[in-house]
């Protein structure tokens, strides 16, 4: 009898109350946000004192395209792998773990002593940054209700061309005040302050608490064997063409980003701090591209979800043409304003790209897709575009590596056409509904 008193009661003392505060995955956001900035300025720090190494250590382009390249190209190749040993070991203690060694690298890169240790601490900075971007979103998508999903996904994205700004922009600052040793060492100790608060705020049980009280139910994905998740990754030829589209179109940023502090700074006679600054600017345009990409491609595909591709296709011939021409003008404002806007242009697929991978995969493999799609971001294009750029510099010089360039846009393309001609017959194969279909249903709280 006193049970039945006491239940009549109970929904007031007894609902289960969130163990952690109301704001704690904004909380969560925002160290997690703090990382990934970091994250991106330890690796385009280098972009900034490109002159002043070139002049010290008498470094061809190709091999200061090479120092910038290796970070991309193992965060292409370690990204997957390191994202199941998360997904095992603890998101938030291998998100610290990452931020450290990446950090202590970048303090290695600051009393090298040859090109040769600044390869090895640039080799490592990749190795730290290889999964923060696919574990650190996990992180952040985990404790927030999934209509938010994809607001969160694209600052994330966009968050990434913002660490590149301050990293390009403070990293010249402070290299031509003090030096570029100390612009790595910046960037360093910047890394282990936010690790070490990240750690000490950030835990396996509160990312829990949190999940349950605010979040989405967890995945399985991350559990299942890898005989069964692969084939689905490439189970199609638009989901391929989606891949190969945006990972070219991510070379022509990635050379865009690299070679564009140099650009100014042999070609419009800046010194390395004005260079800085303009190439941040450069990098803020791609960010911003990568945003209203998204948008526009949303807006424009609501009854009719191929359009994304058309956004896919527009953009990367768009940026042939902005590019192509801007580079054969003559230093000066319209060639400046043609970079600018083929730079907005070109970073434009990042957003369309991504949503075109999640329509044609499973949810249950989502994020392993994400993974794959950074993979082929990395070796595609984040990798080899400074690297090639470099080398093609040294043979041509930089003007002429740089009106090159622009012609990965046409293949681009060419994959965006294809994924938008099979793209219908592969939703029907794969028995996939774009969009709103695959919209996961928000879960109960």
């Amino acid at each position: 009898m006193g049970s039945s008193t006491a239940d009549a009661a109970a929904p007031e003392t007894t609902r289960p109350r969130p163990a952690v505060p109301r704001g704690y995955p904004w909380l969560v956001f925002a160290l997690s946000f703090g990382l990934l900035l970091s994250d991106y300025m330890s690796r385009q720090v280098l972009n900034a004192v490109f002159p002043m190494l070139k002049a010290e250590w008498l470094l061809s382009d190709g091999q200061l395209g090479t120092l910038s390249g290796i970070v991309a190209l193992m965060v292409g190749l370690l990204t997957f792998p390191l994202s199941l040993v998360a997904d095992r070991w603890g998101r938030a203690r291998s998100l610290v773990v990452a931020a450290v060694v990446w950090s202590l690298a970048t303090l290695g890169c600051a009393v090298s002593a040859s090109y040769g240790e600044m390869f090895l601490g640039r080799f490592m900075v990749g190795v730290g940054e290889a999964a923060y971007g696919s574990v650190g979103i996990a992180v952040v998508l985990s404790v927030f209700p999934v209509r938010l999903r994809a607001t969160l996904s694209g600052a994330f994205i966009a968050g990434g061309s913002f660490g590149s700004v301050l990293g390009v922009a403070a990293g010249g600052a402070i290299a031509q005040e003090h030096g570029w040793r100390w612009a790595f060492a910046a960037m360093g100790l910047l890394g282990l302050v936010l690790a070490a608060v990240y750690g000490s705020v950030v835990t396996e049980q509160k990312l829990t608490a949190a999940a349950r009280a605010y979040g989405a139910a967890p995945g399985t994905a991350g559990r299942a064997p890898l005989r069964t998740l692969l084939p689905r990754l490439f189970s199609s030829v638009s989901v391929i063409c989606a891949y190969v589209g945006s990972g070219l179109q991510m070379f022509i940023a990635m050379a865009l980003l690299a070679w564009t502090p140099s650009f100014f700074h042999r070609y419009y006679a800046m010194d390395t701090a004005d260079a800085g600054f303009a190439a941040g600017g450069f990098a803020l345009l791609g960010g911003t591209g990568m945003v209203l990409g998204g948008i526009v491609s949303d807006r424009l595909s609501r009854t009719a979800p191929v359009r994304k591709w058309s956004v896919g296709l527009t953009c990367s011939l768009g940026s042939f043409l902005l590019l192509t021409t801007g580079f054969h003008l003559p230093p000066g404002p319209a060639q400046a304003v043609l970079i600018a806007l083929g730079t907005l242009v070109a970073s434009g697929t990042a957003g369309p790209a991504a949503a075109m991978v999640a329509n044609l995969t499973p949810p249950a493999v989502a994020a392993t897709a994400m993974a794959t799609l950074t993979l082929a971001n990395s070796l595609l294009g984040l990798a080899p575009g400074p690297a090639v750029t470099g080398l093609l510099a040294d043979r041509t010089g930089l003007l002429g590596a740089l009106q090159l360039i622009p012609w990965v846009a046409v293949v681009s393309g060419a994959a965006f056409a294809l994924g938008r001609f099979t793209y219908p017959r592969d939703l029907r194969r794969l028995g996939l509904l774009p969009d709103t279909a695959l919209a996961p249903v928000e879960p109960r709280t």
